[in-house]
């Protein structure tokens, strides 16, 4: 188990012990893995939504696009974003790649929000940052990503 997860388990416990109906929500956290380059993952992977029969729309970002990475040495890396067919929502997300581990909070909010591509494309990210790959990547899985080739 990770720190942060049995953290955030700790604090449902004493809320829970104090009369308050605090749930765990397992799919809104994330996955990290500190090294060079850094991995992070949350809710779904492609395997589990097949698994699951939910269809579903796969876009990639590769950080080779993204300047802040450029000027990071970074752009090894990649964000790979999981959506709903039906409604566009997101259900994972996964990121190989410079700060990959302080991403996907954006991302594992995303998820617990229930936040669709369309939304996660007209939230606004500075630039040059890496955070405005994830936004990329939402375009790319609407055939919109400005900086990479489209589907």
């Amino acid at each position: 188990m990770l720190a942060h997860t049995a953290s955030r388990q700790g604090e449902i416990a004493a809320e829970n012990a104090m009369g308050k109906n605090s749930r765990y929500e397992g799919r809104t956290s994330p996955s990290c893995i500190y090294t060079m380059p850094e991995t992070a993952s949350v809710g779904l992977t492609e395997e589990e939504a097949v698994q699951e029969n939910i269809p579903i729309n796969i876009s990639r970002f590769p950080l080779a696009a993204n300047g802040k990475a450029l000027i990071m040495g970074g752009e090894e890396g990649m964000i790979k974003l999981i959506f709903g067919k039906e409604f566009g929502e997101i259900l994972g997300a996964h990121i190989i790649g410079p700060r990959a581990t302080d991403m996907i909070g954006e991302l594992a909010l995303a998820i617990g929000l229930e936040v669709t591509a369309d939304e996660l494309i007209t939230t606004i990210h500075a630039h040059p940052t890496l955070s405005e790959a994830i936004r990329e990547c939402a375009m790319g899985a609407q055939n919109r990503a400005i900086h990479i080739m489209n589907r």
